[in-house]
């Protein structure tokens, strides 16, 4: 082993930065430096606002600071390590070649204009021009998407456009980390555009980023656009349509791509109809964009299965949770109707009362107030902490088994592809793909893998046994094991007859040194042929 391995600039390399080492943090720094990347470019942003800069100055000028030792302690690190990169190892001045290269300018424009409106007298016009600078720090994250985007082009060598672009979208085994980064960038703005919303129902917010506001919205309209336009254009991909000749009006119909055209739709509608409808409910409408989240899920497909699964049990207990309802609305209304006529004035009115009385809520506007009606109340209130706990506990463990349900597929899956001894292109792809779709780590994958090949490996074992060796008792069965033997000896012969005696007594000594007891057995067999 080499010195330069053993030194702490060395470990520093390995632990922090190293993709190859399993066991260092190379992807926790990447994602905590991701996030500051965000939160500080978000900070940036808000210091343009001077009624909520001014508020909390302190903080932001803190935050700003922490964030910036950050990452002059990342620049001077990957600096002093540059020997170490694959990129720049052997070659004549490395930290001088990182120190130029791209990455490392990037980092540099980072951290740049906070150290020099530290050390140079500048004008408030220079300062404003050094903050809109440190939004340069969103280009740090090329660092992540260049590489993805280099791996996407080796995975889809060769392959159309379309398909690419299919592949950008959905996970495949051509789709690598570049799918997992779209993803991302997808959710943020769902999320980011969804708070929004919401805000934007808050008059303060609303008179001050009113501008903001309608820039998110313009931009989230254009990406989810794009992102529709993506989806139908590359749908004769996708497995489920390929074999359809209208794919593409397949994949319009379905309930994901009718999410994601409303999605789009309240933006559209507010331009066309800006004059004839109230845009309130066309705003609050556009919260529909939270449910193009469940495609990043597989949790709402999980429910769906254990509903399908388990349908029998839930409407049996739905059906004793509404005969429960019906039955104490009926009571309550019989014994408090003459106490309270505007209260429990019918049984559907009554009704209300049961469920949130059942439901353990009791909100406290109707109430009964005779003897029985009370005692009717506290029995009821008992009876309904258990009646509504069985389909959340019939949903939960139902859930549990279906995760676990899913993972056994997965492995089995697993199972049927080492059947040929090795995996495939496709079957790689079909793995990967289906590993993804359950949201599985690499960790996870690896342990079901490994699970999968040792009970693969067992089972061609035992059938290899099961297939070479007799399973015979011949005490017990004495007459089936003489059959046994007399086969074995006419095979014998025939193999004797076939191949010739000299040619046997050749081979077996060439086989084994200790051939005694086969060359009498050889004997026996050729007397007995003669």
């Amino acid at each position: 082993m080499t010195p330069h391995h053993t030194s702490p600039i060395a470990s520093i390399y390995k632990w922090l930065f190293d993709p190859e080492f399993r066991h260092g943090f190379h992807h926790q720094v990447e994602r905590t430096l991701a996030f500051l990347i965000v939160a500080s470019v978000i900070a940036v942003l808000i210091e343009n606002t001077p009624e909520i800069y001014n508020s909390y100055k302190q903080c932001l000028h803190w935050f700003d600071v922490v964030t910036v030792g950050i990452f002059t302690v990342e620049y001077v690190m990957r600096l002093t390590t540059a020997h170490l990169n694959p990129d720049f190892a052997g070659k004549s001045f490395p930290r001088l070649r990182y120190a130029l290269s791209f990455y490392a300018l990037i980092d540099l424009i980072a951290i740049a204009p906070f150290y020099f409106a530290r050390f140079v007298d500048v004008d408030v016009e220079m300062l404003r021009v050094l903050r809109i600078m440190r939004l340069a720090r969103m280009f740090k994250l090329s660092r992540q998407i260049i590489p993805a985007w280099h791996e996407f082009q080796e995975l889809n060598t060769g392959r159309s456009l379309r398909a690419k672009v299919f592949a950008m979208l959905e996970p495949t085994g051509h789709s690598g980390r570049l799918h997992t980064y779209i993803d991302n960038f997808i959710v943020f703005w769902v999320a980011l555009s969804i708070t929004c919303v919401i805000l934007e129902s808050v008059e303060s917010f609303r008179s001050l980023f009113a501008v903001e506001f309608h820039v998110v919205d313009m931009m989230a309209f254009t990406i989810f656009t794009i992102e529709y336009i993506a989806r139908v254009y590359s749908a004769p991909e996708n497995p489920k349509y390929k074999h359809m000749r209208v794919s593409r009006w397949a994949h319009i119909c379905s309930v994901s791509a009718i999410i994601d055209l409303l999605a789009i739709l309240p933006f559209v509608l507010e331009r066309l109809l800006s004059q004839h409808v109230d845009l309130r409910f066309l705003r609050v409408f556009r919260l529909i964009r939270m449910l193009k989240l469940t495609r990043y899920t597989s949790a709402l497909q999980t429910l769906y299965k254990v509903v399908q699964r388990e349908w029998q049990v839930i409407f049996a207990s739905v059906f004793v949770m509404m005969l429960l309802v019906v039955l104490t609305a009926s009571l309550g209304f019989l014994l408090e109707h003459e106490a309270q006529p505007d209260k429990f004035e019918n049984i559907p009115q009554s009704i209300y009362w049961a469920i949130i009385t059942l439901a353990s809520v009791g909100y406290g506007d109707i109430s009964p107030i005779t003897p029985l009606g009370r005692l009717l109340t506290v029995i009821v209130a008992l009876i309904g902490i258990g009646i509504f706990a069985i389909p959340a506990g019939l949903l939960a463990s139902a859930f549990t088994d279906q995760l676990r349900i899913d993972r056994e597929a997965f492995k089995q899956r697993l199972m049927l592809a080492y059947e040929d001894g090795m995996l495939d292109r496709a079957e790689k792809e079909l793995i990967v793909a289906e590993a993804e779709r359950l949201h599985l780590s690499h960790e996870e994958v690896k342990r079901l893998t490994d699970e999968a090949r040792a009970e693969f490996e067992a089972k061609e074992l035992q059938d290899h046994t099961h297939a070479n060796g007799l399973v015979l008792d011949a005490k017990a069965h004495p007459t089936l094991a003489a059959a046994q033997f007399k086969l074995l000896v006419d095979q014998l012969s025939l193999i004797t007859q076939a191949t010739g005696e000299d040619t046997l007594r050749k081979n077996l000594a060439h086989i084994n040194t200790d051939h005694q007891i086969e060359l009498d057995i050889l004997n026996i067999v050729a007397k007995r042929s003669l």
